[in-house]
């Protein structure tokens, strides 16, 4: 039997990685006969760098920035040479340099790394004191050493400051009606900006969003009112927040003579606007991650050679099959006949399809904290017993 093992992170108490280790070794207790892939999945969140760069062969970097309540964390910057990108993957990315003196190297950055919410306990989680300065700091050494391009993982995050966190690091200035500089640049400071001046400089390579969500950067659908309550933000203090982001957005927009429009584009709400403010300010361009990640996975070939795959996350529901990650493989898988075991922490799939399995690790009436420390035993034995 030939077992793809593609979990994706349990969020607050697995990671991707840990979650295929624990289910490879409880897998095996029950069949040593059994061949096991492991395959860790990103959403361009916690692991999107160590994953991808592991995955290549590549090396990570660890760089002290500055987290998201401004106090020093330790992120990643994973370097892969190019020519170790699986070829699927390079139309994601730009092309490299067409004589290069060295071997073009690709930077792989998650944000959460810098800026994410796993970082923060929750009563620190609050959009209005958050930065993303630290994902701007790793930009800017990932250019430092030399990067030809930079993809982004934006999934996790802990702000909504547009970006202008990391702009900030790269060269721009915020300044108030005095000229002096408002800093640290976070959206409860935004009443003092009259203006922004400077540039992305030193310029940086070409920049790569790998991002699912598509929602615009303001209005009902946009990077607010969808994601900041998870971020703490308090429901009445929607509109001035989406108001504030208007106008900052406005700002940016007519200082870098970028259209209006872009703040209506697609995914420009993601990670709260850095989507925005990296398109605007520094030509970024946005990726589909699930599609680049299963490519970068060589995932297709992976789940073709495989007899059974289980796959997995913190919860999975209905609407799973529909969406990326966990689901979006159940769903190949199905579609190539394979049997399909989910594992999540919970599980609530009412009609799932024939040859999906669908399991919850948490024992019924275990309180969400216990179930959250404990997660690793929990999934452990529910593989057993599935097996």
């Amino acid at each position: 039997m030939r077992v793809l093992l593609a979990f994706d992170k349990f969020k607050d108490s697995l990671s991707a990685r840990d979650a295929c280790t624990f289910a490879r070794a409880a897998l095996l207790e029950r069949h040593r006969d059994w061949t096991v892939d492991v395959c860790p999945l990103s959403d361009g969140g916690e692991g999107f760098s160590e994953i991808l760069t592991t995955a290549a062969r590549g090396q990570v970097i660890g760089s002290s920035v500055t987290g998201p309540r401004e106090d020093a964390v330790q992120a990643t910057i994973g370097m892969v040479p190019y020519d170790r990108v699986p070829v699927a993957a390079r139309k994601f990315l730009p092309p490299p340099p067409e004589r290069p003196r060295a071997t073009p190297t690709v930077a792989v950055i998650d944000m959460a790394s810098a800026s994410g919410l796993a970082l923060l306990e929750p009563e620190d989680r609050d959009p209005w004191e958050t930065t993303t300065i630290g994902t701007g700091e790793l930009i800017r050494t990932a250019t430092e050493l030399g990067a030809a391009a930079i993809l982004l993982g934006v999934g996790g995050s802990a702000t909504h400051d547009l970006g202008l966190g990391a702009l900030v690091a790269l060269g721009l200035e915020l300044e108030s009606a005095r000229g002096q500089s408002v800093y640290p640049p976070i959206p409860a400071r935004w009443r003092e900006v009259n203006r922004i001046a400077g540039s992305v400089n030193p310029p940086v390579p070409p920049i790569r969003i790998a991002c699912d969500v598509s929602n615009p950067l303001l209005g009902p659908n946009g990077a607010a009112a969808t994601y900041g309550p998870q971020k703490g933000l308090r429901p009445a203090d929607l509109p001035r927040l989406d108001h504030e982001s208007a106008r900052l957005a406005l700002m940016l927009c007519g200082h870098c003579a970028r259209p209006d429009a872009l703040m209506e584009t697609p995914g420009a709400g993601a990670a709260g606007g850095i989507a925005f403010g990296l398109m605007t300010a520094a030509n970024a361009e946005l990726v589909p991650g699930f599609d680049l990640v299963s490519a970068w996975l060589d995932l297709e070939p992976r789940l073709a050679a495989a007899d059974l795959v289980i796959t997995g996350e913190g919860r999975f529901d209905d609407s799973s099959l529909q969406g990326k990650g966990p689901g979006a493989v159940a769903a190949r898988a199905l579609a190539l006949g394979k049997r399909v075991h989910v594992f999540a922490g919970t599980a609530r799939a009412t009609q799932p399809p024939a040859n999906l399995a669908v399991h919850s690790i948490t024992p019924e009436g275990m309180p969400l904290e216990q179930a959250l420390r404990l997660a690793s035993l929990n999934l452990a034995r529910a593989v057993k017993a599935a097996f």
